[in-house]
């Protein structure tokens, strides 16, 4: 009978992990990703769980969190293995998460599958996840501006005024005012949860934890000096990120979004990204269009799941 053990990774067997045979690509890209996490604070090596049977690596999932946090938030890097391991897996994560502080936990399925996480087949995945209890938050859209792309235009109808020079609360009041007719799934959850203006407080406040320079926020206001557009770019622990754009319901029709797009990228183009990603709800045509306005190509879906712990 062979029995399946589920423990934190040996120093040995870090950053590699689970490794497939013949597939070097792979393997080079989750390592490389894992070693970046694990420099960058986003998750350590008691967080970087492994399933072992008869003394070979069959799974592994690693919990993460953003970089200055000590509550993991989500999981990344799962290899399931087969069914009986992804559940051990998904078992102990959330154990291990609860017992570090965590009442919820997430998870991100990206489509089609590539590098660094490369998951394949993900109806199963997906599957594997409801077993666990896990279930939909946002069924979304990824996009990505490379190296040597053409940078967007800027428009001219707006003036820019950032979050050195106002403080909070003009972001605060505009964040909870854009929220007011939003129909993005993650945003009218934590309406639910938290009112309007709790909600704003609360995507402000995390934005804040990202890597960012308190210039790079901004508030952009038409002709008028109407506060119209909010531009929030930062950077993770992998890539720049166009981070939270919205637009006030008095600015809508007039191509803000796509402005605040090309504000943000060109604040992170000035700054050396290179590589500059962004995302959003699928039921967000405007976003959508914007992104693609901006130069943004869509190279991934990307599904966002949660459970309580």
């Amino acid at each position: 009978m062979t029995v399946l053990m589920i423990r934190p990774a040996r120093p040995e067997e870090l950053p590699a992990l689970t490794t497939h045979p013949d597939d070097d690509e792979r393997n080079g890209a989750t390592a490389d990703y894992l070693a970046g996490l694990l420099d960058n604070g986003c998750t350590r090596p008691d967080w970087c769980l492994v399933a072992e049977r008869d003394g070979e690596l069959v799974g592994n999932v690693v919990l993460w969190t953003i970089p200055g946090r000590s509550v993991p938030m989500d999981l990344v890097l799962f290899e399931p293995g087969d069914d009986e391991t992804a559940a051990a897996l998904l078992a102990h994560a959330a154990d291990l998460a609860r017992s570090l502080g965590a009442d919820t936990q997430g998870h991100v399925l990206d489509a089609p599958s590539q590098a660094p996480q490369f998951q394949a087949d993900p109806q199963r995945r997906e599957r594997l996840l409801a077993t666990q209890g896990f279930a939909v938050t946002r069924d979304g859209h990824r996009f990505l501006r490379a190296d040597g792309d053409p940078l967007p235009v800027q428009d001219d109808r707006l003036h820019w005024r950032s979050l050195a020079e106002l403080g909070e609360e003009p972001f605060v009041d505009l964040l909870a005012e854009t929220f007011t007719d939003t129909k993005d799934s993650i945003f009218l959850a934590e309406i639910a949860e938290h009112g309007l203006r709790g909600a704003a407080e609360r995507n402000l406040a995390e934005m804040r934890e990202l890597d960012h320079e308190p210039g790079w926020f901004e508030i952009g206001y038409d002709a008028q000096d109407r506060p119209v557009a909010v531009s929030l770019p930062a950077r993770t622990a992998s890539s720049a990120v166009i981070g939270l754009i919205a637009v006030a319901p008095a600015g809508r029709g007039h191509g803000y979004a796509t402005a605040a797009v090309a504000r943000g990228t060109q604040v992170l183009v000035e700054a050396g990204a290179t590589e500059i990603r962004g995302d959003c709800d699928a039921g967000n045509v405007a976003m959508f269009k914007a992104f693609q306005r901006a130069g943004y190509r869509n190279f991934a879906d990307r599904k966002m799941f949660s459970r309580t712990l």
